[in-house]
């Protein structure tokens, strides 16, 4: 069923869940078909042989091993971060002859925060939240004080401060402390482009720090943790998955292991297949209903920030990916054995052939065609 191009939004020119052009129809998002939730009408006729079960569960826990980092690269970014969070501490209690910008509170956020980071990948993200306007020369200001306050403590470490769009990094050896900058909400209307960071990326600081809390409350069962940890590894092997905002993976992640009828957390081997399976079915795709943000007042739909072209590609991967895994090519997927190919590329499983799949969705020609169905995309979010 979910292997079908006929999923919600799959046919030609990838419905929008609305009459035809000019027809002021309310707009009802679809669920797309959800083996889960359906299984009481869907009895299952076979069962998955319990080996193969088995096996690819060793699997899934040998791989989420091999991504959780080493308790080398944990003691680093942990050492790391508590330097510079005490240096920040101290600014905002005793500032001294500081007066480049005022702090208001420091928070981790991001993998770090959540516990999903991946080996190789020794970056923790912590949000400065300033009282102050976040002018361009203030952050860097700040980025040179933290550095010097740590040079002084250990003068013979080898520590780099690099300014950017969205704060600074301070970086070791071993570790990286990535500083993303923002102000107090009443600052945000007094923004000016040419002197401070841009609103938008202000913006993303705040909603950062709502995603770390919202997980910190709600998604600490460690099923949660490992399934994000392994679904950051396959966005990151597999192109057409890189659509997917880190966010996204947070809430599917959460959604895949605990919205089922029993309310207990699915295994991870079923929770996995389900991401597929919904991905598959169309729950990212125009029409769907599928994942409200928890943290901006359930207005806005998750997927819709990405472009239909982008909405397509997660589709029609995750659908070449599920006929992989449902002929036993799990390995591959995972990343143990072969390469990325499997998606782009023919491929047999023991005498059935995969061919991936081509895009459902064509861009129209005239650009601001696309424009308007956006548009009406963002008109819809908010009905």
């Amino acid at each position: 069923m979910v292997m079908q191009r006929g999923g919600i939004g799959r046919g030609r020119g990838m419905g929008r869940g609305r009459g035809a052009p000019g027809r002021n129809l309310p707009f009802i998002p679809h669920v797309p078909f959800d083996i889960v939730l359906a299984e009481p009408a869907f009895p299952p006729v076979r069962s998955i042989p319990a080996p193969v079960e088995e096996a690819f569960m060793a699997a899934l826990v040998k791989r989420n091993q091999d991504l959780t980092p080493s308790e080398k690269e944990s003691s680093a970014i942990i050492n790391l971060v508590y330097k510079v969070q005490g240096v920040l501490d101290t600014l905002i209690i005793t500032p001294g002859a500081f007066d480049s910008c005022q702090i208001e509170e420091v928070r981790q956020v991001g993998s770090f925060k959540k516990g999903t980071m991946t080996t190789g990948n020794n970056v923790a993200d912590l949000v400065v939240v300033l009282k102050t306007l976040p002018t361009k020369e203030a952050v860097e200001a700040l980025g040179n004080k933290i550095w010097e306050s740590l040079k002084v403590k250990e003068p013979k470490e080898v520590l780099t401060m690099l300014p950017n769009e969205r704060g600074f990094d301070l970086s070791n050896t071993e570790a990286t402390a990535r500083i993303l900058v923002t102000t107090i909400p009443p600052n945000l209307k007094k923004i000016e482009p040419t002197l401070h960071i841009d609103a938008k990326l202000l913006q993303s600081a705040h909603a950062a720090v709502r995603h770390s809390r919202w997980f910190e409350e709600s998604a600490q069962q460690p099923t949660i943790k490992n399934l994000v940890r392994l679904l950051h590894d396959l966005r990151k092997r597999f192109a057409g998955f890189a659509p997917l905002t880190p966010w996204m993976l947070d809430l599917i992640a959460h959604y895949a292991i605990l919205n089922n009828p029993g309310r207990q957390a699915l295994p991870l081997t079923q929770s996995y297949r389900r991401v597929l399976q919904l991905l598959s079915a169309g729950f990212f795709l125009p029409g769907s209903a599928g994942i409200s943000d928890p943290c901006e007042g359930g207005q806005v739909r998750i997927h819709t920030v990405m472009t239909l072209e982008e909405q397509d590609l997660v589709c029609l991967t995750a659908q070449t990916l599920l006929r992989v895994l449902s002929h036993g090519g799990y390995k591959q997927i995972l990343g143990i054995e072969g390469n990325s190919s499997i998606a782009s590329e023919m491929s047999v499983w023991d005498g059935v052939v995969v061919n991936p799949l081509e895009r459902a969705y064509e861009k129209p020609a005239d650009s601001q065609v696309e424009e308007d169905m956006e548009a009406e995309e963002g008109d819809m979010e908010t009905e």
